[in-house]
């Protein structure tokens, strides 16, 4: 005989689960309203600041004092501020930030119906599993996109804005964090994958 029974949440675990899906629609709402901002500010493509990043150790650059002096400090990031972004620079970014809203969505989406899951009192499933799963990789690839993105909006905006001058801005790649992600992401799917069939061995002896 199977038995299907679930358990039932604590008070407290299931007001820390109602309050986690209230914060991460809220979460979701405010990234999206910011990038929805942020597209329209590259789409209009004037006076537009952009996060730039230099390659090897940082630039050095001379920091004005209050007594008229100057002192040199090493700079590895920047906010340039186009008065006229170009197409090949606005588009990729235009391009992040609707992925950037796509990944926020679709992982927090993921989630919040994991959480409802276990307000029902069902922890591990292969529904469970497929969820877990599906906001990792999206997590994963889609802000890996995001940041390939940004950085083309980086580029080309150093590019348009120094005339080719200035030939330090790069794309960045982080692999270990990447990697590091990546495990962890598979780690949790793996835990849910072996509890979700330890507990339908344990239901099926009951």
């Amino acid at each position: 005989m199977t038995s299907t029974n679930n358990r039932t949440l604590s008070r407290g675990d299931t007001g820390a689960m109602i309050g986690f899906c209230i914060s991460g629609a809220l979460i979701a709402a405010y990234i999206t309203v910011f990038s929805i901002i942020r597209i329209v500010e590259l789409a209009r493509g004037v006076d537009v600041p952009v996060l730039v990043e230099f390659a090897g150790a940082a630039t050095p650059v001379d920091l004005p004092l209050t007594s008229g002096d100057s002192v040199s400090v090493g700079l590895d990031r920047a906010t340039i501020t186009a008065a006229e972004l170009p197409a090949i620079a606005s588009v990729p970014g235009i391009i992040g930030q609707a992925l950037q809203i796509v990944t926020i969505v679709v992982v927090i989406g993921c989630l919040i119906l994991l959480a409802r899951s276990t307000l029902s009192g069902r922890v591990f499933s292969r529904r469970n599993t497929a969820l877990v799963a599906t906001a990792g990789l999206t997590g994963l690839l889609g802000f890996g996109a995001v940041r390939f993105f940004d950085n083309m909006l980086a580029n080309a905006t150093v590019a348009a804005v120094t005339d080719n001058g200035l030939d330090n801005a790069v794309i960045t790649v982080e692999p270990f964090t990447f990697i590091l992600a990546a495990f962890v992401i598979a780690l949790i799917t793996t835990v849910f994958s072996i509890g979700d069939r330890l507990q339908r061995d344990t239901e099926g002896l009951v």
